[in-house]
């Protein structure tokens, strides 16, 4: 088998990479099976379509997403157990970058990092949408290396990290997505549900909000519906009233609620009353319901009026 030579910062074509080094020429882990050189084709364009784009964190390392399009990926894949014991199996790994259609340039030679050498995240597979859970392995440059495109959105940290948002800021909650369709109707459903209270809330003189949490460890960061800061409230809207869309919501709080100091009050906007046997489920959760009913909005905790309402009764 010929020799080539790799030399940072030169593009090769895959074919004359595999016909030097073997392996797959379609897969992006790639290495002939008693071979010592490994190589991993990033292509964090045609990757970020998938929900996980490879790329430089701020940590000085490279986060490349492991081989799965559907379904949980998992470090028994073949290829991805290659590269977690890459260094065991006396392999070497290279790091290129390109699109299929065009040369791939060499960014280096690198190694599993020693700490952390991987971490999980989430993100939509090929199977209509759904999540799943994807592997980030850290490789670390050897050497000379070339860094040709962006960081990634956020690289995850060890601490937790809260921020205020704005409520326009369209962010919704990454949810498993069985019925793409369904999911989106929901999502649009619950807007102006959001939408109205809000509007309730600031018409009554409340500060309103949104959080941007980011968990330690993560890459992804969640949204919180609404926090009613004058009132220390966190509230999780859902279009429907079923007990799969409140066992969400009441997840979805307590989940959002352990990074916020000091620790909110939780509620449930819905768009009516629930059956009886929910509203027990939330309260057991200490979650108080809301819901709307024309210029009033009635809750477990109390019912309430908008100022509007308020003002013409008076």
């Amino acid at each position: 088998m010929p020799s080539l030579p790799l030399i940072v910062g030169s593009s090769y074509w895959r074919r004359e990479l595999h016909d030097a080094y073997g392996g797959n020429r379609q897969a992006g882990i790639s290495y002939a099976p008693e071979g010592t050189v490994m190589m991993l084709f990033s292509k964090p364009a045609a990757a970020a379509e998938h929900g996980y784009p490879d790329g430089w964190g701020t940590d000085g390392h490279y986060h490349y997403c492991g081989e799965g399009t559907t379904g949980d990926q998992s470090l028994a894949n073949p290829r991805n157990a290659a590269i977690l014991n890459h260094q065991a199996q006396g392999r070497t790994l290279h790091l290129f970058f390109g699109h299929r259609s065009a040369p791939r340039e060499y960014l280096g030679q690198f190694r599993l990092a020693e700490q952390e050498p991987y971490y999980l995240a989430e993100s939509p597979g090929a199977d209509a949408g759904a999540l799943r859970s994807i592997i980030f392995f850290r490789l670390a440059p050897l050497g000379e290396f070339k860094a040709s495109f962006p960081l990634i959105d956020h690289t995850p940290s060890h601490e937790p990290r809260v921020e205020d948002v704005t409520v326009e800021a369209h962010h919704t909650e990454r949810t498993v997505v069985v019925h793409p369709e369904r999911e989106q109707e929901l999502v649009r459903r619950e807007a102006p549900l959001v939408q109205r209270y809000r509007e309730f809330l600031e018409q009554a003189g409340k500060q309103v909000t949104r959080k941007k949490i980011t968990p330690p460890g993560e890459r992804y960061p969640h949204y919180t519906d609404l926090f009613n800061s004058t009132d220390g409230q966190l509230v999780e809207a859902k279009a429907t009233i079923t007990r799969e869309a409140v066992r969400m919501g009441i997840g979805q709080l307590l989940d959002y609620r352990r990074f916020i100091d000091p620790v909110p009050s939780m509620a449930l906007l819905l768009p009516q009353q629930p059956r009886p046997d929910l509203l027990h489920l939330c309260a057991s959760a200490g979650v108080t319901v809301i819901w709307p009913d024309q210029n009033t909005y009635h809750s477990t905790a109390h019912t309430t009026s908008s100022p509007t309402a308020q003002a013409a009764a008076g």
